[in-house]
């Protein structure tokens, strides 16, 4: 006789996190006195940050709160909570490089109302690491002293990215890295992937269960670190290294293009249309300002992916030389680009992990470079030609 599968709830997507699911619960069931006014979820990219934060805004409107039953997923507050369309749910994730003062200044007039249909509003912070110093000031009264019924969740990738005035009031809870296994299961599970091309998915994600989604599903994704990780094999002068980071600028950027240019022309489309652009061939007093803000948003938004693609790309390429340095130590460690092994094993011949490891300061030096603003370009090129250094 067959069994029915068990009904998902909000927690079944935490994949690895077992022990922080069973923290959330206990808050969420209002169990010895586990539950606050305010919450630091940190975990390194990729852990599920954001996820959680969700499930437990979803466990906290469930309209099954006693017992086992909270976040039981089936309910109206947990499906509307997850969906990011509840009332007394809010989601802030910023498309731009920060959160600044005024952004900060409205989630705090929201945090100070009344929930409305249950007994607790919840404002989830998706990059709180991304709130500017300005902005860190206005939200700390809020946080300090929350409105009876308020409670913040912030997500940050470490407790240091957020001001210590403001993670020193909050509830830290630690997300760990998914392991592979488990993040093929859940691609498997959830998404209907193959196994095979999971579990390769998983390796090279190394944990971070967003990005092994994008690499099971979008082959393009796939070809995209296949060509990056064939960029150390070319670096053989001065003139390859400005070529393979030219080349990397041009696919980062036009991954940046490919993710922005439809939402950008719907948010240019629905100001045009607020402002009666075209209509009788007026234009409105104040558009040209209103145009140029947009504008500038858009910019902010196309820099930021653009800069996390490169991000991707160099953490692509650490992989390799991860794999390089395992093999010249002989650690046993399963090389994360197993389609390589080959071609690795020859060139760990040629060279020394002294070697290996200067290379992977250098890429490590970029991402720092990049963070501080400057030109991806030249960033890029500077590594390359380390690369090659013996």
């Amino acid at each position: 006789m067959s069994t029915a599968a068990p009904e998902k709830t909000v927690w079944d997507d935490l994949v690895g996190q077992d022990a922080a699911v069973e923290v959330l619960r206990r808050a969420a069931r209002g169990e010895d006195h586990a539950m606050t006014h305010a919450w630091l979820v940190v975990g390194p990219p990729g852990s599920g940050r954001s996820n959680a934060a969700r499930a437990f805004a979803a466990a906290l409107q469930c309209e099954r709160p006693g017992g086992v039953e909270a976040g039981c997923g089936r309910c109206g507050g947990c499906r509307t909570a997850l969906s990011g369309a509840h009332p007394d749910v809010t989601l802030v994730r910023t498309e731009q490089l920060s959160i600044g003062v005024d952004e900060v200044r409205d989630l705090v007039r929201r945090a100070a109302m009344s929930p409305t249909l249950r007994h607790r509003q919840v404002i989830v912070v998706e990059d709180a690491d991304r709130v500017t110093e300005r902005g860190a000031d206005a939200l700390l009264k809020s946080v300090e002293e929350p409105a009876p019924g308020t409670v913040w969740i912030l997500c940050a990738p470490t407790p240091d990215d957020v001001v210590i005035t403001i993670r020193s009031r909050c509830r830290l809870l630690s997300l760990a890295t998914p392991t592979t296994d488990a993040v093929a299961r859940l691609l498997v599970s959830r998404d209907g992937v193959e196994p095979a091309l999971a579990a390769e998915a998983a390796r090279a994600a190394q944990g971070h269960v967003g990005r092994a989604r994008v690499l099971a599903r979008d082959e393009g994704a796939r070809e995209r670190r296949r060509e990056i990780l064939m960029i150390p094999f070319g670096l053989t002068s001065l003139s390859a290294c400005l070529t393979a980071a030219a080349r990397l600028v041009e696919m980062c950027s036009a991954e940046s293009t490919a993710a922005t240019e439809t939402v950008d022309a719907r948010e240019r489309a629905a100001l045009e249309e607020a402002l009666g652009f075209g209509t009788r061939g007026a234009r409105p007093r104040q558009a040209a300002a209103a145009v140029k803000e947009l504008d500038e948003q858009q910019r902010a938004r196309a820099k930021r992916f653009q800069r996390d693609a490169i991000d991707r790309a160099l953490t692509e390429l650490t992989t390799f030389y991860r794999d390089l340095l395992s093999l010249q130590t002989r650690s046993g460690a399963a090389l994360v680009n197993e389609a390589l092994a080959t071609r690795l094993t020859k060139l760990a011949q040629r060279s020394t992990p002294e070697a290996t490891l200067r290379r992977i300061d250098a890429l490590l030096a970029c991402r720092t470079a990049l963070e501080g603003n400057v030109a991806p370009l030249l960033a890029l090129e500077s590594t390359m030609i380390a690369l090659v250094e013996p």
